[in-house]
This record gives structure tokens, C-alpha cells and sequence, in this order.
């Protein structure tokens, strides 16, 4: 019998970056992104992909007018820990830069309801890490009854804007053990524009977990790399971690997709395959920033799987004609 495999017809969401997608226990597809004001965490569900441009949506939090958490709301990530769900995001205080680096720091916000667009967001704080620098992107997994945090973060002693590091948690917004690095831009793709390692997204596949990332500028030379470490090994030891040496997913030009990244994984509705969720636009030349060109749509397509147990990412796929609505 033939293994029907399902197509998405990108974008899925129109004009949200740093989409990150959750298929819940409820049969549910959670969605959050940086949306283009980067102001405001949406929260979306679905019981499809496809559904989400048209699904329920929430607005859970909102920047505040000063302070820590007034400016640039980047990248928000929703995950279900211990019977809560707790929101990730990055927040800054201003939007200008110092040095060529934002003054973004991680936050954290904890709903106890069973739907996380009812109920009340409870701001937990920063999450302190080693420095008090530019810090953004968190993501978290269990693995072996431990949860982890992993996010990117600039060591003032190396050169460039955002390294990867990963630390256990003591709870969903305290780290229980001092961080260590597990990536640094060393690569030529990593580094075009800026040294950037970001955008972090875990996958346990076949024995190993792998950990997808982004790296260099916004515009068309943002891609993907790919780490991984054996099941088995200890996390906390950065020599389990290995990188490919080359990109996993980058502009296709064929395609008209430019700067696909900072992904998320998630499972189709039939459960049966793996889902990347990334975004990229639909065109090359850029005016002015890149982070303030509204048009990273959200995307959604099937991820296979290599004899050896690795992810086969692809390319990304075309628009198709109908584009969905924000």
C-alpha cells in the first residue's frame, strides 16, 4: 500500500517570522511567530496545518511601553511542560544597536489552562544565564527525564553576534547548571553579514538528537546547519555535539525562496511524518534592513529521512498560487 505523503500550499501563514508550530495531545497545531510590528505573542491553534491562517487566534502578551521588555518582541515559542505551557521569547529596550548587536534578553511566560488562548500569561521573568549579554531564541526538550534549554547568545569574548549553548533547567525558566557552547559560526555560510548561529530546533530521530539552527544575515544568505549528538551521549559534554559542514536548507533561486530558517519540527496530521516549518520570502532584493521587511512568510513541508537515520531536508518548495492570509 502507498504511503500517502501530505503537500502544504505555502505559505501557510502569511507575514510571520520564526514560526514555530506545536501538535499537541488535544489534536490541536499551536502556532506563534514574530509578528511584523514585533509588539505583540499571538497564539493560533488548528487541527490542521493548513488551517492555521484561518484558526483561533490570541494575542497573549503585549510589549510594555518601557523597560526590558518594550522593544522588539522576536521569535516566541510555545511549549507544554509539566502540565503548563510556557512561552519563550526575546525582548529588548530599545531598537537600537550597540556594536552591532541588539540588547535582547530571554523571557518567559506560564499559562496553567488547558487551552493556552484562555486563561492568564504570567510573566516568570529573564531567564539568567552566564552573561548579561544578547541572548534570544530559547527553545526546550526532555530528553531522559531532563529538561533542557537551548538558545543562542553572544560570549563578549568571541567574536561575532550569537553562539549556541544548551543547559539543563531546574524549572522552565531557571537554568540548573552553568551553560557551555555547543556551536560557534565557524563555516563561510555561517557568516555572511554577521557570525550567527540561532534559531535553534530540536528533532529525536533514529538514536540521535539533532538540533537545526540558522546562521548569517536575514536577507537571502540566511540557512540552516545541522548539529547532532549521539542519544546516549552526555549533552552537557560539547564534544558529543557534531556539525555538518555544509547547509542543510538555503535559497533555492528555482524556486523564487529566499533565506529559508529559523524552523521549527513538528508531525503531520496522520502522524506519520515529519514536518518542517521555516520561513523565507518569495524575493531576492531588499529595501533598507532585512528585520523590518514584513515578508518572511511562514512555510510548512514534509521532511524525509536518509538510510543512515538523518533528516533529508530538501529545498524549499514553491508558492503555491492562492497565498494564505495573516
Amino acid at each position: 500500500m502507498r504511503l500517502f505523503i501530505p503537500e502544504y500550499q505555502n505559505p501557510v501563514l502569511l507575514q510571520r517570522a520564526d514560526p514555530w508550530v506545536y501538535k499537541h495531545t488535544d489534536g490541536y497545531y499551536y502556532f506563534t511567530a514574530s509578528v511584523p510590528e514585533y509588539d505583540r505573542i499571538e497564539v493560533r491553534r488548528s487541527q490542521t496545518i493548513q488551517g492555521l491562517a484561518q484558526g483561533e487566534v490570541s494575542v497573549a502578551w503585549r510589549k510594555y511601553e518601557t523597560g526590558p521588555m518594550s522593544a522588539n518582541i522576536w521569535a516566541p515559542e510555545i511549549h507544554f511542560i509539566d502540565g503548563k505551557w510556557y512561552i519563550y521569547f526575546a525582548a529588548a529596550r530599545t531598537t537600537e544597536t550597540q556594536d552591532g548587536l541588539f540588547d535582547h534578553r530571554m523571557f518567559v511566560l506560564e499559562n496553567a489552562s488547558a487551552n493556552p488562548l484562555e486563561g492568564e500569561w504570567v510573566e516568570k521573568g529573564q531567564v539568567i544565564t552566564k552573561w548579561e549579554s544578547f541572548a534570544l531564541d530559547a527553545t526546550s526538550f526532555n530528553h531522559n527525564g531532563t529538561q533542557y534549554l537551548v538558545w543562542a547568545q553572544k560570549d563578549p569574548s568571541i567574536k561575532g553576534n550569537s553562539n549556541l549553548y544548551i543547559a539543563p533547567l531546574a524549572n522552565p525558566w531557571t537554568l540548573g547548571a552553568e551553560q557551555v557552547m555547543i556551536t560557534t559560526p565557524e563555516y563561510e555560510w555561517e557568516k555572511i553579514g554577521f557570525l550567527v548561529n540561532e534559531g535553534a530546533a530540536v528533532l529525536k530521530r533514529n538514536g540521535k538528537i539533532f538540533i537545526s539552527f540558522s546562521g548569517s544575515a536575514t536577507d537571502f544568505n540566511y540557512c540552516m546547519g545541522l548539529l547532532w549528538a549521539d542519544e546516549n551521549a552526555d549533552l552537557m559534554d560539547p564534544a558529543s555535539w557534531n556539525k555538518l559542514p555544509q547547509p542543510v536548507f538555503q535559497t533555492n533561486e528555482a524556486n523564487s525562496q529566499y533565506g529559508p530558517g529559523h524552523n521549527s519540527f513538528t508531525v503531520s496530521e496522520d502522524g506519520k511524518h515529519d514536518i518542517l516549518v521555516y520561513h523565507a520570502r518569495n524575493y531576492k532584493e531588499i529595501v533598507g534592513d532585512p528585520l523590518y521587511d514584513p515578508n518572511r512568510h511562514a512555510r510548512a513541508q514534509v521532511l524525509t529521512w536518509s538510510e543512515d537515520g538523518f533528516p533529508v531536508f530538501g529545498v524549499p518548495v514553491p508558492d503555491a498560487k492562492q497565498e494564505a492570509k495573516a
